[in-house]
């Protein structure tokens, strides 16, 4: 919560996907038997992860932490992915990873923009922003969407992937995985509903000034390139495939001694 601006957009953009490329690279590259027997444990965790960021996420009063919470729930798909053992759960949970870094990076940015002008997280301190700062609320609505997983934009491309993977290892962990999509719409469009749409609550809010040249140059960015990954996520998928195949190629021997045994 005390973190500047910068720190948070790091913290969401890079240092969170070395918790999960720790358990990609080493912990599935060093123990692929033991990750195979005890996956379906960690997929039950990870779906705690996904439902339960988004029930905390939903309550939160103050946005820094709401969007905290979402990332919570954002990397619970990661790891549900990662551990499907599955083609499209794999290349799912790389895709989450890099559309995570890029929408909630964003939503860090553009939390930190309104707190430089207001000095305050609290939702309930705003309310019909869109009226004297209709390019941030713009910004701000293609970001949300992103993070929610709206076709066309980053965020779906990753989510179906890897509820896909999970579906085909167990059909129930894909419907669960399905209904944090729908927790993750209902905070983000309820937090985007309250902080911008009505009436301007405060007097102050009337004054705010809206994106400066600077501040566009860093969040428009973030808006094309979740748009472009939403849009081509093939030119990401590409990439990201052969290594995912090559990652998956000691458990087809893993499983195929499970299933002499």
């Amino acid at each position: 919560m005390e973190a500047p601006t910068a720190g948070s957009v790091l913290l969401a953009g890079v240092l969170l996907k070395m918790g999960t490329y720790g358990l990609l690279r080493f912990n599935l590259g060093l123990f692929p038997e033991q990750s195979r027997r005890n996956a379906s444990w960690i997929m039950v965790l990870a779906l705690i992860g996904i439902i339960y960021g988004a029930l905390v996420a939903m309550v939160q009063p103050n946005m820094k932490k709401l969007i905290a919470y979402s990332s919570v729930s954002h990397l619970g798909f990661v790891v549900l992915g990662i551990f499907s053992f599955t083609q499209a759960g794999l290349n799912g949970a790389m895709f989450v990873m890099l559309a995570h870094g890029i929408s909630t990076g964003g939503l860090f940015m553009l939390a930190g923009i309104l707190h430089e002008r207001r000095h305050t997280y609290e939702i309930s301190e705003f309310g019909g922003l869109a009226a004297p700062m209709p390019l941030y609320a713009a910004s701000y609505l293609v970001i949300v969407l992103a993070s929610a997983g709206l076709p066309l934009l980053n965020g779906f491309i990753g989510e179906f992937l890897v509820m896909s993977g999970a579906f085909q290892d167990r059909p129930i962990y894909g419907i669960l995985a399905a209904t944090g999509i729908i927790w993750s719409a209902v905070y983000l469009l309820w937090m985007y509903q309250r902080v911008f749409y009505g009436k301007v609550t405060l007097a102050v809010n009337n004054s705010l000034l809206d994106l400066s040249g600077f501040e566009k140059t860093a969040v428009w960015p973030c808006a094309l390139v979740a748009l472009i990954m939403g849009v081509a996520p093939i030119l990401w998928l590409g990439a990201i495939d052969p290594a995912v195949q090559t990652a998956l190629t000691p458990f087809v021997r893993v499983a195929s001694r499970m299933v002499g045994q």
